[in-house]
C-alpha cells in the first residue's frame, strides 16, 4: 500500500514533465538517423581521462537502450583512446551481458566478458566505486556456478554498491536492472519489479531525459497488474532516445499488455525502419514479431501477411540467435493459428539450422494444433511426443522457464487431441490445467505473449462442448489478463450469441 501511495505522489509531481514528454504520435514517425543522434543524456563520472567522458557517456547512453554492438565500439573506443580506463573494459563486458534477453549472456560473449573484466581488473579501478561494479560483474562471468545461482549474486552486491552510493544516479539505474534481471517469472507478486519501479520513479523525475530510467519502468510495468502505470512513460521514451531502435520499440511492450494496438503498430513501424537504417536483424525482427502480432488483433491480416513475406525474402538469418529463431519462428505461426487456419498451422516445419528447443517446440506446437483440428488425430501423438522430448531437453540445462512453456503446449496439443478423439472430459481438464499453469507464470521481454493463450483455448473448446456459459467465463478472464485480443472477443461474442465461428 505504501509503494502505491509513493508512486501516485510521484505521478503527482511529475505530472507537468511526462506531459512535457509524452506525445500520442511518440514513436510514429520514421526516424531518419544521418544526425543528430539522440540517445538521451546520461551523467556517469569515471576517473578516466577528462576527454573521453562524453564518449563514456555516450557508450552508457546506447547500453541503456540495449544497442550492445554500438555501445560496445564506443567502449572499445574509450579504451584505445585511455589504455588506463579500467571502466571502459567494464563496459565492454557489460555489452556482453544481456541481462533481461535470452540468453543473459551469450555463448559467443561469455570469453569475451571475461577477457574485458580481466583486462578491467589488471588495470585496477581507480575508485572504490568503480571497483565495485567490476567486481560485481565479475561475478556474472564465473562459469563455476550456474546462471541462477550469478545473477543472484549480482544482484546482492549491487543493493550493496547502492546502499553505499544513495546519490550516484547510475549505481541506483543499474541496481534496479539487476533487480529486474533477477526477477522470477514464477514469482506473480511482481515483487522485485515493484522493487525497481519504486527506486526509478522518482529518478524519473529529477533525470526526465535519461534513457535507462523509462526503458527500465517500461520492463518494470510489464505485466498485467502494472502495465496501466507505464503509457507516459512508454511515450516519453520514443522521443528521449529516438536514434536507438530499441527505444521505439519498447513503448509496444506497454501497448501490448493494454490492447492498444494502433500505437503498438507504430512503435513497431518506426522501431522497424531505424533497425533496417543500422543493419540492426535482431531488432528488427523482434519490432516485426509484434508487428505482426498487433497486425492481427486489429484483423488486418494482409498487412501481418506483407511483413511474414518481408520475413521470407531476408537471407542468411542466425538461427542459432534465440531473438531471432524466435521472430522468425512465431510469425508465420502467428499468422495461421491466430487465424485458426489449421490445415495451414498443419504444414508449419521446424525452423533451420541449430535453433534453441523452445524455438522449435513453437512449429511442433503449431502442427500438433493443426492436424488435432483439422481432422487428422492419428498424426498428433508423435508431435506431442516431441514436445515431451524438448521439454526434458530443456530440464536438463537448468532452462526450468521454457521447459514449462514447452509442457503446456504439450498439454494443450493432449487436449485438442482429446476433444478430436471424442474425449471432451480429458479436453477440459487437459486444456483448464495448461491455462491454470500459464496464468501462473510470467512472460518473457522476447514475446508479446503465447501465441494463443491458453485461457483463451478453453473458452474456445467450451464452445465446441456446447458450454456457453462457462465459454463466457474464461473468455473474459482471458480478456483481463490480455485486453482487446481478437481471438477472446470474437470468443466471447460466439458465447453470447453476437458472433459467428471464426
Amino acid at each position: 500500500m505504501f509503494s502505491m501511495l509513493r508512486s501516485i505522489v510521484y505521478a503527482a509531481l511529475c505530472g507537468t514533465l511526462l506531459v512535457l514528454l509524452s506525445d500520442p504520435s511518440a514513436g510514429q514517425q520514421a526516424h531518419n538517423h544521418p544526425a543528430p543522434e539522440k540517445l538521451g543524456t546520461v551523467a556517469f563520472p569515471t576517473n578516466c581521462a577528462p576527454t573521453v567522458q562524453k564518449e563514456f557517456d555516450r557508450a552508457v547512453a546506447l547500453l541503456h537502450s540495449f544497442a550492445y554492438s554500438a555501445a560496445e565500439a564506443s567502449f572499445e573506443d574509450v579504451a584505445a583512446r585511455d589504455p588506463h580506463c579500467a571502466m571502459a573494459h567494464w563496459g565492454i563486458a557489460m555489452t556482453h551481458f544481456h541481462q533481461l534477453w535470452d540468453p543473459p549472456v551469450p555463448p559467443d560473449g561469455f570469453s569475451l566478458g571475461q577477457q574485458e573484466l580481466r583486462r578491467a581488473q589488471e588495470i585496477g579501478a581507480a575508485s572504490d566505486r568503480e571497483g565495485g561494479l567490476i567486481q560485481a560483474l565479475a561475478l556474472v562471468y564465473d562459469n563455476a556456478v550456474p546462471y541462477q545461482t550469478r545473477i543472484v549474486s549480482y544482484e546482492a552486491a549491487m543493493q550493496k554498491l547502492a546502499a553505499a552510493y544513495r546519490d550516484d544516479a547510475e549505481v541506483q539505474v543499474f541496481y534496479a536492472l539487476a533487480l529486474l534481471a533477477a526477477a522470477s517469472p514464477f514469482d506473480k507478486t511482481h515483487a522485485k519489479q515493484k522493487r525497481a519501479a519504486d527506486i526509478l520513479e522518482p529518478l524519473y523525475c529529477r533525470y526526465p531525459q535519461h534513457p535507462g530510467i523509462p526503458h527500465y519502468l517500461i520492463h518494470a510495468y510489464d505485466n498485467a497488474e502494472l502495465a496501466s502505470r507505464g503509457v507516459d512513460v512508454a511515450r516519453a521514451y520514443s522521443k528521449i532516445a529516438p536514434s536507438a531502435p530499441h527505444a521505439l520499440h519498447m513503448p509496444s511492450h506497454i501497448f501490448t499488455r493494454l490492447g492498444m494496438w494502433s500505437d503498438s503498430i507504430a512503435s513497431n513501424r518506426a522501431a522497424r525502419v531505424a533497425a533496417h537504417e543500422q543493419g540492426d536483424i535482431g531488432e528488427g525482427l523482434h519490432a516485426m514479431d509484434y508487428l505482426v502480432y498487433a497486425y492481427l488483433q486489429e484483423g488486418r491480416e494482409r498487412e501481418a501477411a506483407e511483413v511474414i513475406q518481408q520475413l521470407r525474402q531476408m537471407q542468411d538469418l542466425n538461427e542459432g540467435d534465440f531473438k531471432v529463431a524466435y521472430a522468425s519462428t512465431a510469425m508465420p505461426v502467428r499468422y495461421a493459428v491466430e487465424r485458426h487456419r489449421w490445415t495451414e498451422a498443419a504444414r508449419i516445419e521446424s525452423p533451420l539450422g541449430a535453433p534453441p528447443p523452445h524455438v522449435i517446440a513453437i512449429a511442433v506446437w503449431a502442427r500438433a494444433l493443426g492436424l488435432a483440428r483439422s481432422g487428422r488425430p492419428a498424426e498428433v501423438r508423435p508431435e506431442i511426443d516431441k514436445l515431451h522430448g524438448l521439454e526434458r531437453q530443456l530440464r536438463a540445462t537448468g532452462n526450468d522457464y521454457w521447459a514449462q512453456q514447452v509442457r503446456i503446449q504439450a498439454m494443450e496439443a493432449a487436449a485438442w487431441l482429446a476433444q478430436a478423439e471424442g474425449r471432451p472430459d480429458d479436453a477440459q481438464r487437459l486444456l483448464r490445467g495448461a491455462a491454470d499453469e500459464e496464468d501462473a507464470i510470467e512472460k518473457l521481454p522476447v514475446t508479446p505473449g503465447p501465441i494463443i493463450p491458453a485461457r483463451e483455448q478453453l473458452g474456445d473448446l467450451l464452445l465446441q462442448q456446447h458450454q456457453p456459459d462457462s465459454a463466457v467465463k474464461e473468455f473474459q478472464n482471458a480478456l483481463a489478463s490480455a485486453p482487446n485480443r481478437r481471438g477472446s472477443l470474437d470468443g466471447l461474442s460466439r458465447a453470447t450469441g453476437r458472433g459467428r465461428s471464426m
